[in-house]
């Protein structure tokens, strides 16, 4: 699958897998990018920098804040 067609799916799902998937993806850069304290400098700096604009955007401390906020948006898009 290509991130094309990856992108598209993605934008054809309910806004609140969406919120979801962007949670998922964002735990998953930190992890990646947070594994070693010497190897953390380097992977950010590869990455895109729009993407360095979204980490820790979202805090992924407790699960009641995130759904609270999916069910906001949820209810304020409707």
């Amino acid at each position: 699958m290509t991130l094309l067609e990856l992108q598209k799916q993605a934008l054809q799902l309910p806004i609140s897998d969406r919120w979801r998937l962007v949670q998922l993806l964002l735990a998953s850069i930190q992890q990646e990018t947070s594994t070693s304290p010497s190897s953390t400098e380097k992977p950010l700096a590869d990455l895109d920098p729009w993407t360095q604009s979204l980490i820790s955007v979202i805090t992924l401390d407790t699960e009641n804040a995130t759904e609270s906020y999916v069910d906001y948006l949820e209810e304020k898009y409707r």
